[in-house]
């Protein structure tokens, strides 16, 4: 799914009560607001949904794929997501075989 998808969702799903551009700003807001919070190490947290978090990759020696040539890959942010006991269980229904 895409923004654009979310947005006519979320559209009508509140019945047109919101112009599009105003939820579109809303989302962009929502989605800052996570950025945000990963980029000064805060984890954000939405209940019955997961928390996202900053983790640091450590520094290694990769090789460069054209020349084979050994090099190193310096220390990096990335975004880790772990979702809710909730979310994990609405995914899996139904999925399990007796």
């Amino acid at each position: 799914m895409v923004r654009s998808e979310i947005i006519s969702i979320l559209s009508k799903k509140i019945h047109r009560k919101l112009k599009k551009s105003d939820l579109e700003k809303i989302l962009q807001i929502f989605i800052d607001t996570i950025v945000d919070g990963i980029k000064n190490d805060k984890a954000t947290e939405i209940r019955s949904f997961g928390r996202f978090a900053s983790k640091k990759l450590r520094a290694k020696l990769g090789r460069d794929p054209r020349t084979g040539e050994t090099i190193q890959i310096l220390e990096k942010k990335s975004i880790a997501f772990k979702m809710s006991k909730d979310l994990k269980k609405s995914l899996n229904e139904g999925s399990m075989i007796n």
